[in-house]
């Protein structure tokens, strides 16, 4: 599709809000990537009062349609033809800021932003996120406490590292993201299936490198995540989301909670770590996804990357009364001051659900009748003869049939209804045809 675009008109429905602008006071603003329209609809939701969409995408889905004024068609993969289509969708329709949402994108974006002078971080910076040994490269160079880290290219090289670095450890792939190609190894006996697994996980736009698995550390603590913006180089924590991890040797993401009023957000080593590792990376302004280990010997990074984060965490945080992050994330690309962070009321969290084993879906039912008091939603999220493959056989959206979130005041009931939620959806399956 290179060099080529289809550009379609669209007519969405009425901006709708608390406070909806009116048209001509809402800035334009370029999104590239629809994505899967389970875990990205609300995003575009958040983002019409506020602002004129324009979507570049690789193929015209019909479901974000409501939401934009407009779609083009491109290779969105390729940042030349990426910028070439963005100055031709922009020669009609002036946009302040481009955005993404999609992880092998946000490189491509970065560079539209450069060549067209909108807002954003420096491309190199980007792509140092995407790239997890250049990001331990560059932090280790801004004296950032990281765990060990080693870059290998054969499962030769993954033994020697671990050897080096002593039992267990974590053997990861170099650009993938969501804990994908991410697994635990106990022993020297695992290393060279663990490579396997690590090197042989793949994404649609992710590069792939010579020395493309990482070796590194295992850290012992919880796991969080943080959702933040930077404007002007300085870095604002929105959402602090704790996460469930399963599928052991695997990091399947099973689950967040945002917690109302956490006090991590006063966490002096942490907030001065989140800092360092945005000052050290290089970037300057935009949305942020960053992991942490919180380790007895502090917080640890376990990555960054360059946009908001997914499993709907964002969407936690405004279910938990605090600011919205999609919504910051698109002032800052048409550069807009974000208002300062809100301080969340209340626990909201989500469980994503999975079948037994590998299955081909008959249906999903949805059982309203057991709802506790903080039940949100419940949601069965495949269709009739999806093929569902748990971890390592594929990544998230290909593994859950559903998901369940609970809001509510009371942490404690919001983690008991939670503890149900495999009995608010519930799965018919039969097993997958050869």
């Amino acid at each position: 599709m290179t060099g080529t675009a289809l550009t379609v008109r669209v007519s969405p429905g009425p901006a709708t809000g608390k406070d909806p602008m009116t048209a001509p006071n809402r800035p334009p603003l370029l999104l590239v990537g629809g994505g899967n329209r389970h875990y990205r609809e609300y995003l575009l939701a958040a983002l019409r009062p506020h602002f004129r969409l324009w979507l570049i995408d690789s193929a015209d889905s019909t479901w974000p349609h409501d939401y934009v004024e407009g779609v083009t068609v491109a290779d969105t993969l390729d940042a030349d033809a990426l910028i070439a289509v963005a100055r031709q969708v922009t020669a009609s329709f002036p946009a302040r800021g481009v955005l993404t949402f999609d992880e092998s994108l946000v490189y491509p974006v970065a560079r539209v932003a450069e060549e067209l002078g909108l807002p954003g971080s420096p491309p190199e910076a980007v792509q140092a996120c995407r790239d997890k040994a250049t990001s331990r490269a560059a932090l280790d160079a801004a004296g950032v406490p990281q765990p060990i880290s080693r870059t290998v290219g054969s499962a030769e090289e993954a033994v020697a590292a671990a050897e080096e670095i002593g039992y267990p450890v974590v053997v990861k792939a170099r650009g993938l993201a969501g804990s994908l190609g991410v697994l635990r190894v106990d022993d020297p006996t695992a290393v060279s299936d663990a490579y396997a697994t690590a090197s042989g996980a793949v994404w649609p736009g992710i590069p792939r490198y010579e020395a493309d698995v990482l070796v590194e550390e295992f850290l012992t603590g919880p796991e969080i995540s943080i959702d933040a913006v930077i404007s002007q180089s300085v870095c604002t924590p929105l959402v602090i989301a704790h996460k469930r991890t399963g599928f052991a040797p695997f990091f399947e993401e099973t689950g967040h909670t945002v917690d109302a009023d956490d006090p991590l957000f006063n966490d002096a080593a942490l907030l001065g770590q989140l800092g360092l590792v945005h000052k050290g990376i290089g970037l300057t302004e935009g949305a942020t996804h960053t992991e942490f280990k919180l380790t007895d010997r502090g917080p640890r990074l376990v990555e960054i990357n360059a946009r908001s984060g997914g499993d709907f965490i964002p969407r936690l945080g405004v279910l938990a009364g605090g600011s919205d992050p999609i919504l910051a994330a698109a002032q800052i690309a048409v550069g807009q001051t974000p208002p300062p962070r809100v301080v969340l009321r209340r626990t909201a969290a989500i469980r994503f659900l999975y079948p037994a084993a590998d299955c081909e879906v008959v249906d999903t039912v949805v059982h309203d009748d057991r709802f506790g008091p903080t039940i949100r939603e419940a949601l069965g999220a495949v269709a009739t003869g999806t093929h569902l493959w748990l971890p390592p056989h594929a990544y998230q959206t290909r593994s859950r049939y559903g998901h369940v979130i609970a809001v509510g005041a009371d942490a404690g009931q919001v983690a008991a209804d939670l503890d149900c939620a495999e009995d608010l959806v519930t799965l018919r399956s039969k097993p997958q045809s050869t």
